[in-house]
């Protein structure tokens, strides 16, 4: 399934690059993966302080000696750009004509997250989410899918990066047919169309063909809320059908329920197994896929290193300790955005800690680092179901 990576920019200068990027199983570390990601990611270290004037201030002024480099435990050293820095500033190691994808990780106003993206950049991103999806056998050939998204329909050179994934997901099963629960209005901006996607579902039912859904949690979790509470009976989806979420619920925080809660109603409702009901973590600044696995937790892929670090010194915390969220990862040649610090609390557990297969560390999200407001996707929606709540008088 997954296509050959694309062109490395500068094969020269990034011999380790290609090689790392091409490992197949995405959670099993293969003999000498470990130097093969510190070389890797000594590479691309160089790669951006050679372009980036701002990434090579910052290195000069941390006082790190790349040459002394030689663990991965090391990594964390590498001064970490805030998620929150690419509102306000835009960093770029690559020509613009180079450029050939720009996301945004906002809503339909306020803070925008501008990430560009050359090809390579996004081509190997892209690679890894078909090694998960082809691990979870997720990948369908044969039979159609009806797919719900519970995203922005697209608007004609929309940016939004949570409509690009959930787009771009759809081509791993062939499609029936396609229907957006955040609808586009006539005047501009989008709507949340809750009866029309309780019509579809029920419609989906009747057909009988898998049905895929992606998106935003809260949107599924007001569906089925009001499903259950209108009395309309459970339906009985196809047992091949898949629940893929993402976005969070930044925003509407006040509404948030357990994954426990909301896989259980999705589960009672829609009649969709436990395993095949999952949520994924990720944002445009940080594109590696975080997917949780059959006991949903986002275990670390063979593509990164997760690192916990106190919020006040920015140290490495380790196992069992509430720090905020750091993603490292040498993949990104069109921006330095190669340690990425989220607005995240999280807390990383060993492996062994899970009772799935996968022996890669994983993390639990506890929280947001910051009370300061700032828009999202997952906040803009968050709007539309307060502005349809209001309207519906629900």
């Amino acid at each position: 399934m997954s296509p050959p990576l694309p062109m490395i920019p500068n094969a020269s200068e990034l011999p380790s690059l290609s090689e790392w990027a091409s490992q197949q199983h995405p959670y099993q570390v293969q003999p000498g993966g470990e130097a093969l990601f510190l070389s890797a990611f000594k590479e691309i270290v160089q790669w951006h302080y050679r372009r980036s004037p701002l990434f090579a201030s910052m290195i000069n002024a941390s006082d790190i000696d790349l040459d002394t480099i030689d663990r991965e435990e090391q990594l964390w050293q590498i001064p970490p750009l805030l998620a929150s820095f690419v509102k306000r500033y835009e960093l770029l190691s690559v020509d613009r004509k180079e450029i050939s994808l720009h996301l945004t990780s906002s809503g339909t106003s306020g803070e925008h997250s501008q990430v560009y993206f050359d090809q390579w950049s996004i081509g190997v991103a892209q690679t890894m989410v078909d090694k998960i999806f082809s691990y979870n056998k997720w990948v369908e050939t044969d039979t159609k899918c009806n797919y719900l998204l519970y995203s922005y329909q697209p608007e004609e050179s929309s940016k939004l990066g949570t409509a690009y994934t959930d787009n771009f997901l759809c081509k791993y099963a062939p499609i029936n047919s396609v229907h957006y629960a955040l609808r586009l209005k006539g005047g501009g901006g989008h709507h949340f169309d809750l009866f029309g996607v309780i019509d579809r579902l029920q419609q989906f039912s009747q057909q009988g063909l898998p049905v895929r859904i992606f998106g935003f949690p809260s949107f599924l979790f007001f569906t089925l809320q009001q499903m259950e509470q209108q009395g309309i009976p459970p339906l009985k989806l196809h047992p091949d059908s898949l629940v893929f979420l993402g976005g969070g619920w930044k925003g509407y925080a006040e509404q948030q329920v357990s994954k426990g809660e909301l896989y259980s109603l999705a589960h009672r409702m829609l009649g969709i197994p436990a395993e095949r009901l999952r949520d994924g973590f990720g944002s445009v600044e940080h594109c590696i896929p975080y997917i949780e696995c059959r006991h949903h937790n986002f275990h670390q892929p063979v593509w990164s290193r997760v690192v916990i670090r106190d919020v006040k010194s920015w140290k490495p915390l380790g196992f069992g300790k509430v720090g905020q969220l750091n993603f490292i990862s040498p993949y990104i040649t069109s921006m330095p955005l190669i340690s990425v610090l989220m607005g995240d609390l999280a807390v990383l557990y060993p492996g062994s800690s899970c009772p799935c297969e996968i022996d890669s560390p994983y993390f639990i999200i506890k929280g947001r680092a910051s009370v300061k407001s700032g828009r999202s996707c997952a906040v803009a929606a968050a709007e539309l179901l307060t502005s349809f709540a209001a309207k519906s008088g629900v």
